[in-house]
């Protein structure tokens, strides 16, 4: 009788229906994670938006910015270190040979790119005021088409021409202070990267004993889970800045070279910006081929397609290609939870903020990761 009524029972049972169910519940979990996350993000940013933190940080990071370049660069070359150390290399002589190479590298590439930056730099401000005339000339044909008793499309020609010329002499005027701003900002920036580089050196030397003595710290149950915790975070960030610095670096060198072939002015200018906004996902790739775009077609129709084309193709292979070799999809975010935290990091932090988003959201995720894990909160996919 028993076995008759569990057979009942199971017949009345819709195990798709329940299947389904449990499916979506694990979708609304899933989704109620990312806004828990946006949630948390947004409120870290208006506490600090309405207490008036923001300038006091800012404040603080530019006095110790030495300390974080060292403690960067100590973190991003251990694993070299340790390498050379497992090979039997002492410590410091890996240390030693390591940041040597890196500050070699790194004079021989300012004395070959500077230059000729500086060069191109001439050249665009020489050309500002033919790409002003030949951007009055391109919205005359496109803009006075659309003109009509419903559209003034004179009003709106007039208004952007003469925000144009307006652009184009505050640019021209305030370009000698701007450029002194920018020297002065890249000397100080050397300098602060050289102190960086010094303090990163002997960090390095004794990373590994700090991270043992800093484990040391938590509780001897916990260490464990705080190893792998830490292990996981780092891991997160460390294939993200790599990946990052690879794919930009890739970005700068190829698109310098399709910018020149195509006969844009300053295309070194033009590719190194768009290899450091490459770092921004989604958005940096607009962001950056948006100024060499608008500069090849004052230039010349011809040279504003092929400029055009190039980002187009350059883009299409970084983000079918390069970005799944080299990234390897590190962060393993979803779009829409990028997408979000380059809003509100940008909104409050400007393009630095868009810049850290992804990795800062990428390692909450591991730690989220790491306790669903442990306590079995949700089924999530990694």
């Amino acid at each position: 009788m028993f076995k008759k009524r569990k057979k009942d029972i199971d017949k009345s049972v819709n195990y798709s229906e329940l299947n389904g169910m449990i499916h979506l519940a694990k979708e609304i979990l899933k989704i109620a994670y990312i806004l828990l996350i946006i949630i948390g993000i947004y409120g870290i940013t208006i506490i600090i938006k309405e207490w008036h933190l923001k300038e006091t940080l800012i404040m603080i990071l530019k006095t110790i910015s030495p300390l974080f370049v060292g403690l960067f660069l100590a973190w991003l070359f251990d694993p070299i270190i340790s390498y050379l150390e497992k090979k039997g290399v002492r410590r410091t002589l890996g240390s030693l040979v390591t940041y040597i190479t890196f500050a070699a590298a790194i004079i021989l590439i300012l004395e070959l790119i500077i230059p000729v930056l500086i060069s191109q730099m001439n050249d665009f401000i020489a050309i500002i005021p033919n790409v002003v005339e030949n951007l009055k000339g391109i919205l005359d044909k496109i803009i006075l088409k659309f003109d009509s008793k419903a559209f003034d499309a004179v009003a709106v020609r007039n208004n952007v021409i003469n925000a144009l010329t307006n652009s184009g002499t505050n640019l021209t005027a305030t370009l000698p202070n701007t450029v002194f701003n920018i020297a002065k900002a890249l000397v100080s920036g050397i300098g602060v990267f050289l102190v960086g580089i010094i303090i990163g050196f002997y960090l390095s030397i004794g990373f590994k004993n700090a991270a043992e003595v800093i484990i040391t710290l938590v509780p001897e149950k916990l260490r464990e889970d705080a190893k792998r915790l830490t292990n996981d975070v780092n891991t997160t960030c460390r294939h993200f800045v790599k990946g990052a610095l690879i794919d930009a670096f890739i970005i700068f060198t190829v698109s310098s070279l399709a910018f020149a072939i195509c006969g844009l002015k300053a295309p070194l200018l033009f590719g190194l910006f768009c290899g450091i906004t490459n770092v921004i996902p989604y958005v940096g790739p607009y962001i950056g081929g948006a100024p060499a775009v608008i500069v090849a077609f004052s230039q010349g129709t011809t040279i504003g397609i092929f400029t055009l084309i190039s980002i187009i193709v350059i883009q299409a292979i970084e983000g079918n290609f390069l970005q799944a070799l080299i990234m390897s999809k590190s962060t393993k975010l979803h779009p829409v939870t990028i997408i979000i935290g380059l809003l509100v990091f940008g909104y409050f932090f400007g393009i630095i903020g868009m810049v850290v988003s992804t990795p800062i959201i990428g390692a909450i995720k591991a730690i989220f990761v790491f306790f669903n894990d442990k306590y079995e909160l949700i089924e999530f996919e990694k």
